[in-house]
């Protein structure tokens, strides 16, 4: 561990505030981790664990591509990393996408396309190379394009490992929830509390947007799971399936309703009846559990990652690619705390919201 630089309050434990606190520590920073919950009922435990900026990706949203594209980059090296504190944290290392009917087909091939100009390499598939790679998906699906270095990432061993790495970092955990930056008494302040943001950071605009998400286990005698995450469009409508050791995760709807995380049984009803639709073997699989979070959306989907003063820098608002964007967040912050912020973030900056002021509330 470096010569101490001084000490920071991270306020939020997701994946985002302990990727942010490791980082710091191992730098030289003494940091202490604000959060009231368990990792067990953080945002993060919820998610899907996709490293997928490319097939996650939609025309008009280059920016976004171009940051997650940077993460996804430095995500080999963030996984090796934590692999020292525990089993690894990788689950799939390529994704395909697949459509029910023509007009699902035409939405992939605009995502492609789109890629193409960008210089983004993907693979168009032809049925026959759909079936020699996932030879449990439905023969009636229409084949999209693969892309051979996206991710993903088995979400909850991830925020155990981080939670190691944060401890034997030396990293201090509070589990006090943040009412007001100024009542802190460290250096520097970093506010991380993703969709809870603007009860904090009134100015602020993140909202909470609802995302229920099915994980199923395997069960003796049932088919193996796709051996990539495989996303699909079935008339009209986005699912994923990604795989896990023991089975497979399901997601995700995505309802405007605030801070509800009530499960619907349309949600399930819609998800199943999708996923079955693209591995249709997940019907013999064992129903684990359903389970609702809140991503932490923006105006423009991009995140808020800068300073807001001298004191306080705000890492929020990552909508759907947090745990994608976890690294080059947690690189950005490390580099503002230094005093030389990463050209790779210019487009997050908090003061590009008009109605937000340089110090907001803190």
């Amino acid at each position: 561990m470096k010569d101490t630089q001084g000490t920071v309050a991270v306020a939020g434990g997701g994946v985002i505030g302990l990727s942010i606190a490791w980082r710091a520590a191992t730098a030289g920073w003494r940091v202490t981790v604000y959060d009231p919950n368990p990792i067990e009922r953080s945002t993060s435990w919820v998610a899907g664990g996709m490293l997928a900026p490319m097939t996650e990706g939609w025309p008009g949203e280059e920016r976004l591509l171009e940051l997650g594209v940077a993460s996804l980059r430095r995500w080999d090296e963030f996984a090796a990393a934590l692999a020292d504190f525990g089993s690894s944290v990788v689950t799939a290392h390529s994704t395909i996408t697949v459509a029910a009917d023509e007009a699902d087909v035409r939405d992939l091939h605009r995502v492609r396309d789109w890629l193409d100009q960008h210089n983004h390499c993907v693979t168009a598939l032809t049925r026959a190379e759909l079936r020699q790679a996932e030879p449990e998906l439905a023969r009636s699906l229409r084949p999209g394009f693969a892309v051979s270095d996206e991710r993903a990432v088995d979400n909850r061993t991830l925020v155990r490992a981080l939670a190691a790495a944060c401890a034997a970092a030396g990293v201090r955990m509070t589990p006090h929830r943040v009412q007001n930056v100024a009542s802190l008494h460290e250096d520097q302040v970093v506010v991380a509390t993703g969709p809870w943001t603007s009860t904090l950071l009134s100015r602020m605009p993140v909202r909470p947007v609802k995302g229920e998400v099915l994980r199923l286990r395997k069960r003796p005698g049932s088919p193996d799971p796709p051996s990539a995450t495989v996303r699909a469009v079935i008339h009209g409508r986005p699912v994923y399936l990604v795989p896990r050791p023991d089975g497979v995760v399901v997601g995700a709807t995505q309802y405007e309703a605030g801070f509800d995380t009530q499960v619907t049984a349309g949600g399930v009803r819609d998800l199943l009846a999708d996923a079955e639709i693209v591995f249709p073997g997940l019907s013999e699989y064992e129903f684990a559990e359903a389970i609702a979070g809140m991503r932490p959306m923006t105006p423009d989907n991009l995140p808020i990652l800068g300073r807001l003063d001298e004191r306080v820098t705000i890492a929020a608002g990552h909508g759907r690619g947090g745990i994608l964007l976890a690294p080059l967040t947690a690189d950005a912050v490390v580099a503002e705390l230094a005093g030389a912020p990463l050209d790779e973030t210019k487009y997050t900056d908090p003061r590009r919201f008009r109605n937000c002021h340089d110090k907001c509330d803190a």
